[in-house]
């Protein structure tokens, strides 16, 4: 339509490049602190409860009859390892990410890196992030859960 000079056009670009790499930012560093901060030791004081009480029962009723009696236990301290460990280590790949994608000086070069290489890992961030939230008892949870959002007026 010729309202703009290619000048212009190129100003405008480069400010919609860095409105996306600042919004990619926040959002990949809040969620990196939610994990670390807030997720993981709850994950963590959990699981200890669960294995506490896994050797209780064990050595209340003697090692083959307490694994037995602890089935339930050990398989949740299981499903709980097994997304903890895939969070945390998803966690650390886009932190790497996000530390070679912040060297980049080009603002169309940086928002393609936070594009192709720090954004994708979010889904999986988030779908462990989701599991935990069902695994782990609500009182130790110190986010809010999304049936409790569903809920709220």
């Amino acid at each position: 339509m010729n309202v703009l000079t290619p000048r212009e056009l190129e100003a405008r670009q480069e400010i919609e490049f860095e409105s996306y790499i600042l919004k990619m930012q926040i959002e990949a560093r809040v969620m990196g602190d939610l994990v670390q901060t807030h997720i993981i030791p709850a994950v963590i004081q959990y699981q200890n409860r669960l294995l506490t009480n896994i050797q209780g029962i064990i050595s209340a009723l003697g090692d083959k009859a307490g694994k037995e009696a602890a089935k339930a236990q050990i398989e949740l301290v299981t499903k709980i390892s097994e997304h903890l460990n895939k969070l945390k280590s998803i966690c650390d790949t886009m932190l790497q990410a996000r530390k070679v994608a912040n060297k980049i000086e080009h603002a169309e070069e940086k928002a393609l890196a936070y594009c192709d290489q720090v954004k994708i890992y979010f889904d999986d961030i988030r779908y462990h992030a989701d599991k935990l939230e069902l695994l782990v008892d609500d009182e130790l949870w110190p986010l809010p859960k999304f049936r409790e959002m569903l809920f709220t007026r």
